[in-house]
């Protein structure tokens, strides 16, 4: 059961539907899709339904989400399916293949696209360069077979004119190595003509519209679609296909895989070729076919790399071979222009032919031995039309039907034989389901001389004009009493058919009806021998190998080829051989409407899809026996813990036993089965109700886990920060003792030292011990001071005290107070030689007269008054005056000049006069003396 859906978005498993009915199977899908939930499983089988709209489900990161787990434990996805693909090829060692079906604009190629994105994803974790390059080149044939593959129809933009089985091999690691493409009936009548609303191929479009002008001009066409005959009905229709874009990209995608310039270049040559041919036109003069606009012959001619002669030859004439005799035959103007069309029918499907040859020449696997390599397995991945029912279908939609009762008829038989297989494996009972085998359709179709396909053969075959009335004359004949065919002639009463037109068949997915129009030509697939030696005699060596037949004279006998059904019948033999030789998974895609919106769901459109699809038997086949079945120990580790017996280890015998005691204690033991290595669950709602209990369970079990681990957590936290806090605090104890240790290394013998230590760098303290230091160092410094201070005479103890006095005062006015040396005091007596002598005269005089005692100081200062002026000064202090003097005066006149500073005048002379001196001990012993006074 997909986890992580709760009923509000419906099933996710349409097996466990409580009634299985057409009713309940399409709400439940109806449900889904209006939530947002595009994927629903049947078992291992996905339904998808197209969105319609970009979902953001396919990153990275969902990638991650699936990758290595079971179907059950995520939400139904394409990648679930992709891969359980991948882990049965790679843990059981065998091949898988993923079949995607479903009408036209359902989804196929997207899944396709996103499957093989999934499986690139996955693989390769060493990022081995060379598989990386064949996973590079696996992904980029995508987009070249969807350019020449692909086109625009009323239903789809992008839908897939072709069926196509991808082989991707990997070697024992599980590596992709290499690769190879099969193509399925491509639809080849599209290249020369398109429903009302259709393209052509996307080819087309993109070389008119992306390809450079040089490009356009070598080729000779022009870049307006409409212009051409072929495609001109597609090149009026807007769409948001970007061809020029995609063109670009095509390019490159054909150089990484490994295209050669040569072979791009004839790629588009060949499609201008195309483009051309549908405009030639031709006309009657008397008797004779002539080709109308004969320039186009010549630009044909230049295109093909041939003579211009051949080219008209091969349009005009028919060359026949009677015995030993060639006869030219002309043609009619019918004639050539049916040989016209089926020049170019046949040289576009033989283009796509060559194309997917030439990937398959590049990535298939080379050199590899299993002997030294390992085994080499594979996972093969099927997108290829599904069911078509028109107003009109013809040969082309008989096909495809066909091809889907051939793959639906292997879809039931592999679903009931995989059943089969498990009951048996399991020793559970098997229980008769009736089933509606469509072998009887099948065989309608391709039974040896009575089947529809040897009819149509057997009318080719015959001599003379055969007519598709013909054939439906030998079907009636043959299928007269077939429940399953009926027409106008064994139905008169049916007026839905039409005389000599119509015919009816009942497939699995309903009634369909035929018109035998074309049936015949389409079947012959006739394309005359003068075509094909005309392009294999061509000087281009790409295009010449894409014709190998043409090397035959025209007088060699050969065997008749197959027809167009035979070879179409052959080729879905082989694919459902091999498709039953591998471990199938399907992928069902469902259209909801057709005009391409994300929010409408058509009930009845989708109804006769699930109906053609089988999706309600394939639901009815799962849910014959049991709705659900899992093996032992995954069962036990998903519901244990409702059960005490289990929760959470038990002790009983096996896992088996285990089970049964739990799904006994909850008492469904009547609605399960035990085999060998599952248990099977009858009915859905058993299974829903497990589910509730471990639900509720598992919430108390979050509750109890959240209380363990936060208490856990807490304990860690507190573990943490204790063992924390002891580092931390052996740590401060290691740096206090490394700090002491090495202020003691360093200053262990500062005694003995010149400077008593003062050159020792200090080393820097823990964070706790910083206010220790700053008193380690007040200590040490008053420790210096004192060492110094003791060692001096009493006259240098004066000094000491005078400057530090000075340096108290001073501090933080003076950059330089003079400390480094002796203060002199009276230095005019030694700055001033050349006054000395008139210096001590004046101070002689002026001791005489004032009474003092001793000089204290003296020096030149520059006065500046008021107005900024400045002029030279000197000052005298004595123990018991201040003197301002000039000392360029002479001797006579600095007398007289002198001028007494009292207690009056203490400060200076006059106002606002500032004296400057250099001198450090000028100023200290000023304010000394102001100090004093």
């Amino acid at each position: 059961m997909a986890e992580h859906e709760s009923l509000e978005f419906g099933k996710a498993d349409f097996v466990l539907l409580d009634n299985v009915s057409m009713e309940e199977f399409m709400a439940n899908l109806k449900l889904r899709f209006d939530k947002g939930r595009i994927y629903t499983y049947i078992g291992e089988v996905v339904v998808s339904v197209n969105p319609y709209r970009a979902m953001n489900i396919y990153g990275r990161d969902t990638v991650e989400q699936y990758k290595g787990r079971e179907l059950y434990e995520r939400p139904p996805h394409l990648f679930a399916i992709a891969d359980a693909a991948y882990k049965a090829m790679k843990r059981r060692n065998k091949d898988t293949c993923i079949v995607i079906s479903g009408e036209s604009g359902a989804g196929k190629t997207e899944a396709s696209k996103y499957i093989m994105q999934y499986i690139a994803a996955i693989t390769n974790p060493n990022q081995r360069a060379e598989v990386e390059r064949v996973k590079n080149m696996l992904l980029k044939s995508n987009c070249v077979l969807e350019a020449f593959g692909n086109a625009k129809t009323n239903r789809n933009d992008n839908s897939s004119r072709f069926g196509k089985y991808m082989d991707i091999n990997f070697d024992f690691k599980g590596d992709p190595i290499g690769g190879h493409i099969s193509n399925y009936l491509l639809e080849k009548c599209r290249v020369i003509f398109q429903q009302e609303g259709e393209r052509s191929f996307h080819s087309f479009y993109q070389l008119l519209r992306g390809a450079p002008d040089s490009l356009i001009r070598s080729l000779h066409i022009q870049k307006d679609p409409a212009a051409y005959n072929y495609i001109k009905v597609g090149g009026q229709i807007k769409s948001s296909i970007n061809d020029g874009a995609d063109f670009k990209a095509v390019a490159d995608a054909m150089k990484v895989i490994g295209f050669t310039g040569d072979e791009i270049q004839t790629v588009y040559k060949i499609l201008a070729t195309i483009l051309h041919l549908g405009n030639l036109t031709f006309g009657v003069d008397g008797d004779v076919t002539l080709i109308e606009n004969t320039k186009l012959v010549s630009i044909l001619r230049e295109l093909l790399s041939t003579k211009e002669e051949n080219v008209e030859k091969a349009l005009l004439y028919r060359t026949v071979a009677t015995g030993r005799d060639v006869i030219e035959k002309q043609h009619t103007v019918q004639e050539a222009s049916y040989g016209r069309d089926a020049l170019a029918k046949a040289m576009y499907e033989r283009l796509f032919c060559w194309i997917v040859g030439r990937i398959n020449d590049i990535i298939e696997v080379k050199n590899y031995d299993a002997k030294i390599h390992g085994k080499n397995t594979v996972i093969g991945v099927l997108d290829i039309y599904g069911f078509e029912i028109f107003q009109n279908n013809s040969f082309e939609q008989f096909c495809i039907n066909y091809c889907n009762e051939k793959l639906q008829q292997l879809f039931i038989q592999l679903v009931l034989k995989q059943e089969q297989e498990e009951y048996q494996r399991e020793g559970i009972p098997w229980k008769h389901i009736d089933y509606f085998n469509n072998q009887i359709i099948v065989d309608l179709v391709e039974q040896q001389h009575k089947g529809i396909f040897s009819v149509l053969d057997e009318a080719c075959m015959n001599v003379g004009k055969v007519t598709d009335e013909v054939f439906l004359q030998g079907l009636n004949t043959k299928l007269a009493k077939h429940a399953h065919y009926t027409s106008r002639k064994l139905s008169p009463t049916d007026k839905s058919l039409e005389f000599d037109r119509d015919f009816r068949i009942r497939h699995y997915a309903g009634d369909v009806v035929y018109s035998v129009v074309g049936f015949i030509d389409k079947n012959k697939d006739t394309l005359f021998q003068d075509f094909k030696r005309l392009l294999y005699n061509s000087s281009n060596p790409v295009l010449k190998g894409m014709w190998p037949e043409g090397k035959l004279s025209i007088t060699e006998v050969t065997k008749r080829p197959l027809t167009a059904a035979t070879l179409f019948k052959n080729s879905m033999i082989s694919l459902v051989e091999n498709l039953a030789c591998k471990e199938p998974y399907y992928v069902r895609c469902i259209k909801p409407n057709d005009v391409k919106s994300p929010l409408l769901f058509e009930q009845e459109r989708c109804r006769h899809q699930v109906e053609y699809l089988g999706l309600l038997e394939n639901v009815r086949v799962r849910r014959a026996g049991f709705a659900y079945r899992q093996t032992y120990p995954r069962f036990l580790q998903r519901y244990k813990m409702i059960s005490e017996f289990t929760w959470p280890n038990h002790e009983l015998s096996s896992d088996k036993e285990a089970v049964k005691r739990l799904l006994q204690g909850c008492g469904f033991d009547h609605d399960v089965a035990y085999g060998k290595t599952k248990v099977f669950i009858r009915t859905p709602r058993t299974l829903f109700s497990l589910e509730e209990q471990r639900a509720e369970m598992v919430q108390r079990i979050v509750l109890f886990l959240q209380k363990v681990w936060r208490g856990t957590i807490a304990r860690m936290r507190y573990r943490r920060m204790r063992a924390a806090l002891v580092i931390l605090q052996a740590y401060r104890r290691y740096k206090v003792k490394s700090y002491f240790r090495e202020v003691h290394r360093r200053f262990k013998n500062v005694k003995s030292m010149k400077d008593y230590g003062r050159h020792v760098k200090w080393p820097t303290p823990p964070k706790v011990l910083r206010k220790f230091e700053e008193a380690l160092r007040s200590i040490y410094n008053r420790w210096w001071a004192w060492t110094l201070i003791k060692g001096l005479s009493p006259e240098e103890a004066l000094q000491v005290r005078a400057k530090v006095a000075c340096l108290e005062a001073l501090k933080g006015q003076r950059a330089d107070l003079g400390l480094q040396r002796a203060w002199e005091g009276n230095y005019l007596k030694r700055d001033s030689t050349d006054t000395a002598a008139s210096f001590t005269l004046v101070s002689s005089e002026l001791q005489r007269k004032d009474k003092f005692m001793r000089v204290l100081f003296s020096c030149n200062v520059r006065k500046i008054n008021h107005f900024n002026k400045a002029e030279n000064r000197a000052v005298l202090i004595t123990d018991r005056h201040l003197y301002k003097m000039d000392p360029l005066s002479k001797p006579n006149e600095l007398m007289n000049n002198n001028r007494l500073i009292t207690n009056e005048n203490m400060i200076c002379s006059t106002p606002h006069e500032k004296f400057h001196t250099q001198h450090s001990d000028t100023c200290f012993f000023i304010l000394c003396v102001l100090g004093q006074k």
